[in-house]
C-alpha cells in the first residue's frame, strides 16, 4: 500500500503512480511508511500506513492510493516533508 497503485503487491521496476495521470506533481518526500507528493495547483496527496494520523486525514487509516489532504483546500502548500512518524507541509503564507 506504501507505493500507491491501490494494492499490496511488490514491485520490481519503477511504476508510474496511476493516481496522478493529468497532474503535475511538482514535489514528493516517502517516509518509512508513508508517502506526500505535492501538485503543481498547490495541493497535498498522501499515501500508506496511516498510523499517528501522519497521512493528515483525521484518521489512523491505510490509504492504497493516494488520496487528498483536504485539510489544505483553501491553501496553497508549496513544501512537503514525510517523516518517521509525522508529516509537514509549508503554505505559501509561511505556516508549517
Amino acid at each position: 500500500g506504501k507505493l500507491g497503485h491501490g494494492d499490496e503487491q511488490e514491485q520490481l521496476l519503477p511504476k508510474k503512480v496511476e493516481a496522478f495521470a493529468g497532474q503535475r506533481v511538482v514535489a514528493v518526500s516517502a517516509g518509512a511508511s508513508h508517502n506526500l507528493a505535492l501538485t503543481a495547483d498547490g495541493a497535498v496527496w498522501s499515501w500508506g500506513l496511516g498510523g499517528f494520523g501522519k497521512l493528515g486525514h483525521g484518521d489512523e487509516q491505510e490509504q492504497l492510493l493516494p488520496k487528498k489532504v483536504e485539510a489544505f483546500a483553501d491553501q496553497r502548500v508549496v513544501a512537503v516533508s514525510a517523516g518517521g512518524a509525522h508529516s509537514l507541509s509549508l503554505t505559501a503564507d509561511g505556516a508549517v
